[in-house]
C-alpha cells in the first residue's frame, strides 16, 4: 500500500548521478521535498516530466522545495538521461528498488520487468511528513502539478 498523507516518510539514502550519497532525511528542518518516481529513463513520458519540472524548478525553489527524481535505473544511466536532455532535478538511483518499495510505488509487472518504480508523486514536508501523495497504476498519467504546487503554498 502506499504511503498516505499524514505518514511519516520513509527515509532512505540513494546516490545521484555523481555516486553521492543523497539522504531524504538531512533536508528535515531545512526544505520541503518532492519526490518524483518515474518508471524508466530515456522513455517520452518520463523525459518529458522531468525536462518540464526543469524548466518550471524556480517555481519550486520560491516554493522552498527540493525536486528530487528517482528511478530503478542506475546512476550511469541516469546521467547520460540528464546530459543528453537537459535534465536539471537531481536523479536519484533505486536500482534495489528498495525506495520505491518502502513508498509503495512500485509495479508487479510492467512489460514484463518487476519492481519498476510507478509514476508518482510526493511532498514531505520539513518535518518528514508526507503532505501530498499521487501514486499511477497508469505509467502514462501525469501527476497533478498544480496539486503538488498548491500543497507546497500550504506549508
Amino acid at each position: 500500500m502506499a504511503i498516505q498523507p499524514g505518514d511519516q516518510a520513509p527515509d532512505f539514502t540513494l546516490k545521484n548521478t555523481s555516486l553521492e550519497e543523497v539522504i531524504l532525511s538531512s533536508f528535515k528542518g531545512q526544505r520541503n521535498v518532492v519526490i518524483l518516481f518515474v518508471p524508466f529513463a530515456f522513455t517520452g513520458v518520463c523525459t518529458q516530466e522531468l525536462c518540464d519540472i526543469t524548466q518550471g524548478l524556480s517555481a519550486y525553489a520560491e516554493l522552498d522545495a527540493e525536486v528530487l527524481g528517482i528511478s530503478v535505473d542506475s546512476p550511469f544511466t541516469q546521467k547520460a538521461w540528464a546530459e543528453k536532455e537537459g535534465i536539471g532535478i537531481p536523479l536519484l538511483s533505486d536500482l534495489n528498488k528498495e525506495v520505491s518499495s518502502a513508498f509503495g510505488a512500485q509495479f508487479d509487472n510492467l512489460l514484463g520487468f518487476t519492481g519498476v518504480a510507478k509514476r508518482s508523486a510526493f511532498v514531505v514536508d520539513k518535518e518528514g511528513v508526507v503532505r501530498y501523495a499521487s501514486v499511477s497504476d497508469d505509467p502514462k498519467v501525469l501527476p497533478d502539478f498544480d496539486a503538488i504546487k498548491a500543497c507546497l503554498k500550504s506549508l
